[in-house]
């Protein structure tokens, strides 16, 4: 039976106006986007009934309608109903997603005048809203002063912690709370492992690891992962691959994210043959029609040249997310298929069009310009504002100073970095420059070299212009550059490169 038949099945025998069925029914209808008829069994509900506001507001807040949950709080209390304990977590959950530090400051005062801040689930809201602004030591505040404490409580402190980067915080903390008689849980371990891995502290990882089997935790799936994780986010590729054979070898499955996780190691090193091992053993244990696992498999096959492979997994494709939209449109684009990301991107505009993202038009631009699309560049670089509400951001500037430089058009390539809001960063000034070595402009390459040469002084910029002079064969400028390099370089590492063979 549909939710809408069942309505009308309680309409019937009467029972639609009870408060906890009504309340029931507005959750549903939110959840299903049907807002109309959420807001219609809202207003049927008596005014007298406390439960109609607690439904609505909640209910928005789950389902994500954070700005909306606000206003709702705002007429609740317009209409002379004060807030409780069971409204105040749903309103600062809205005000943390939406980074409302103002309003949930208003909130906390509120709740102190009214005793709520004592409630267990009011303290752990207010601790998640001023973590997720950045305001770690006003929700350390609110935990040290909450009469009841718990592990949503601490397990939310640990993860502020660790989010801001304190991660030897976070471990002191948990190392405190104990006094406390408050015992960490796996959660609160796998915070802190997942901390000391993506800061590269193997050390601390192991012992983490230790003291959860001292303290009769096995480690478990999102433990292993985490670890893994840490290393392919500090290019430690080969002991992400060691981490995992141990994983298995612990007797402990795998998850989407581990797979995940190992397909992108796979690609940054554009490694081919791992994949196809993470990828056979994702179809041995049937993992492989995971969305995120058939987004990574996508990224890994196309970041690693095999165009081919990339796009009969994405045709197969029977749902796809935004990432997956995505990584198949930059394969096209970086591989010389322009023709055929152009015509992705507009078939996702027409299927999916609520899915375009910022990175989307980072992919179809990059595709205009290696495929010199000037014209067609220039429309999409305005429509993604316009029509899509996407403010550029650097990478749309590289892009558009790129596919301008190609076509030769350096002083309008060169205007657009005047005119930017932002500061150019040097992916922005090395399209500059890029181009006008293309185009044998020494005039603007200069300039570009300068700026480049600020932001990243042992980068190529001096190189490339040193290029470009002796090939304009002013050999004077060359030779001065070229003494520079050498001054530079006897005071850094000698330069390397490598790949992985397949």
């Amino acid at each position: 039976m549909s939710g809408k038949a069942l309505h009308a099945h309680l309409i019937i025998n009467g029972s639609a106006n009870l408060s906890h069925i009504a309340s029931k029914l507005i959750a549903l209808y939110v959840e299903c986007r049907e807002l109309g008829i959420a807001h219609q069994v809202f207003d049927e509900m008596p005014k007298s009934n406390y439960r109609r506001w607690i439904a609505l507001i909640g209910a928005y807040a789950k389902c994500g309608f954070y700005r909306q949950a606000l206003v709702f709080l705002r007429e609740m209390v317009a209409e002379g109903v004060k807030p409780n304990n069971f409204v105040l977590p749903s309103a600062l959950k809205a005000c943390g997603h939406l980074l409302e530090r103002r309003t949930g400051e208003e909130i906390h005062g509120f709740s102190l005048r009214s005793s709520f801040d004592s409630d267990v689930f009011v303290g752990s809201a207010l601790i998640d809203t001023y973590l997720k602004c950045g305001f770690v030591d006003k929700a350390r505040k609110v935990f040290d002063n909450m009469i009841e404490k718990d592990m949503v409580a601490l397990n939310a402190m640990v993860a502020g912690y660790v989010h801001a980067g304190l991660v030897k915080e976070a471990l002191s903390f948990v190392e405190n709370v104990q006094v406390m008689k408050l015992r960490p849980n796996v959660v609160t371990w796998n915070t802190l492992i997942a901390g000391f891995s993506q800061a590269g502290d193997s050390l601390m990882v192991d012992e983490l690891f230790q003291v959860m089997r001292d303290n009769k935790i096995e480690p478990d799936e999102v433990s292993w992962t985490s670890i893994i994780s840490g290393l392919v986010k500090n290019f430690k590729n080969n002991e992400a691959f060691v981490t995992f054979r141990k994983m298995m070898d612990s007797g402990c499955f795998p998850n989407t994210n581990t797979v995940s996780t190992l397909l992108s190691s796979c690609a940054n090193v554009a490694n081919v043959s791992w994949g196809k091992e993470i990828h056979g053993f994702a179809l041995g244990v049937g993992l492989e029609q995971d969305i995120y696992v058939q987004s990574a498999l996508i990224d890994m096959y196309a970041k690693c040249g095999c165009i081919s492979q990339a796009s009969t997994l994405f045709r197969n494709m029977t749902r796809r997310n935004t990432p997956t939209w995505n990584s198949m449109i930059f394969g096209y684009a970086n591989h010389g298929y322009c023709n055929e990301a152009i015509e992705l991107f507009k078939r996702m505009q027409i299927e999916d069009a609520g899915k375009l993202s910022h990175l989307t038009f980072t992919a179809v631009l990059t595709a205009c310009s290696h495929g010199g699309m000037i014209e067609l560049g220039r429309t999409l670089y305005e429509s993604m504002q316009e029509d899509y509400n996407i403010k550029p951001r650097l990478e749309h500037y590289a892009c558009m100073v790129d596919l301008l430089g190609r076509a030769g058009k350096l002083t309008e390539a060169y205007d657009l970095i005047n005119a930017m809001p932002i500061q150019p960063d040097l992916f922005v000034w090395g399209a500059l420059l890029g181009a006008c070595r293309q185009h044998d402009n020494i005039e603007l390459a200069e300039v570009a070299a300068k700026h480049l040469s600020e932001l990243e002084p042992k980068g190529s910029g001096t190189s490339l212009l040193s290029n470009l002079y002796a090939g304009a064969g002013s050999w004077g400028n060359a030779a001065r550059l070229k003494k520079l390099m050498k001054k530079k370089r006897s005071n850094s590492f000698p330069g390397c490169s490598w790949i992985e063979a397949a």
